[in-house]
């Protein structure tokens, strides 16, 4: 497929915290993101809800977005995503209505199915596990955000009529099943699960209708990235999100490690697979193989977008990262003056 006029390319960021960091820095380097994220020319700034999660501070995610819209001008700030079994539609749309309000044309509201916790937390917060309620909700939550019907004796207010562009999440087909049938944008999550995208993006662009939302289908695809300044040094830099998959595997806190020469000795052999093969499509490199990694998936995926997460201990290397990143789509852009 060819790669499209205009490359968009995002931020996901789940406000990390490093290994003898605070929660308190890890908020401030977000922020920090989100301000050089914008001036670089990316088009969104997505946080996501994970619970029970010690290392990763995005839990109240409605909070961190008011937070990072506040203090930027016009990069797109919102959730990848927001779990929508966790809430009610309805305070969804609340938040997500003032939201807008308060930052009206720039706001994102990615829903997803999972709980985006363990089990426990699950539990405490009334997940709901019946997946066959799942397209209710959405559809309750898009009439919450639609205007108001006259006669209507329950409305989001705020949120009546704000029509939140709602995304749909998801590793899966199902998610990209429902996208289509409901003529939403779908969003991947290749950045951790890759081994079902290229079939639900077929899904999802085969079985695609068009609605009052969207006229085509439009894909964004997850991409783990660590860009610096060699492919040695990206790959020594690369140890960090390693060790952090390791850790959520083990099921320990995912505090983003410093890196380390070699992962030799520190996994066993399934281990090494199971993180290599949520890492699948990451891309790890000095600023020519970013470019070029980032060619070959966009011309693969036929994605209309790209959403990057980039977890590195040091914050001004993490910010290079996606420096290199944003000039390497640039440049495709430039070099690729396709039509979609």
């Amino acid at each position: 497929m060819p790669l499209i006029r205009q490359p968009r390319y995002s931020v996901l960021d789940l406000a990390p915290v490093r290994a003898g960091g605070t929660v308190a820095e890890a908020l401030r380097n977000t922020l920090d993101l989100a301000r050089h994220a914008e001036r670089w020319g990316f088009t969104r700034f997505w946080m996501a809800e994970h619970h029970n999660m010690p290392g990763v501070a995005s839990a109240a995610t409605s909070i961190l977005i008011g937070y990072v819209a506040a203090q930027t001008a016009t990069i797109r700030v919102g959730s990848g995503g927001v779990m929508l079994p966790n809430h009610a539609a309805l305070v969804i749309a609340e938040q997500f209505g003032t939201l807008e309000t308060l930052y009206p044309g720039r706001i994102d509201l990615g829903v997803g199915r999972a709980p985006g916790s363990d089990d426990i937390a699950a539990r405490a917060l009334r997940y709901d596990t019946a997946e066959e309620n799942f397209p209710a909700q959405v559809s309750e939550l898009l009439a919450y955000l639609a205007p108001a019907r006259p006669g209507q004796r329950l409305i989001a207010f705020p949120g009546a009529g704000t029509n939140v562009p709602v995304w749909l999440l998801g590793s899966t087909t199902y998610s990209a099943e429902l996208a289509a049938s409901l003529g939403l944008p779908f969003a991947f999550a290749s950045h951790f699960a890759p081994a079902l995208l290229m079939e639900a993006l077929e899904t999802y662009r085969g079985r695609f209708q068009p609605s009052q939302y969207l006229e085509r289908p439009y894909v964004m695809a997850g991409v783990p990235l660590v860009a610096a300044a060699s492919d040695t040094e990206a790959e020594r830099l690369a140890t960090s999100p390693q060790q952090r998959h390791l850790q959520l595997i083990r099921r320990q806190p995912v505090f983003v490690p410093p890196p380390v020469e070699s992962m030799a000795g520190m996994w066993s052999e399934a281990e090494k697979f199971a993180v290599q093969s949520r890492l699948g499509v990451a891309v790890v490199g000095g600023p020519e193989t970013v470019r070029r990694r980032l060619a070959h998936l966009l011309r693969d995926t036929g994605a209309d977008e790209l959403i990057f997460t980039s977890d590195l201990y040091d914050h001004a290397l993490r910010l290079r990262s996606f420096e290199i990143a944003a000039d390497a789509m640039k440049q495709l852009a430039g070099a690729n003056p396709l039509v979609d």
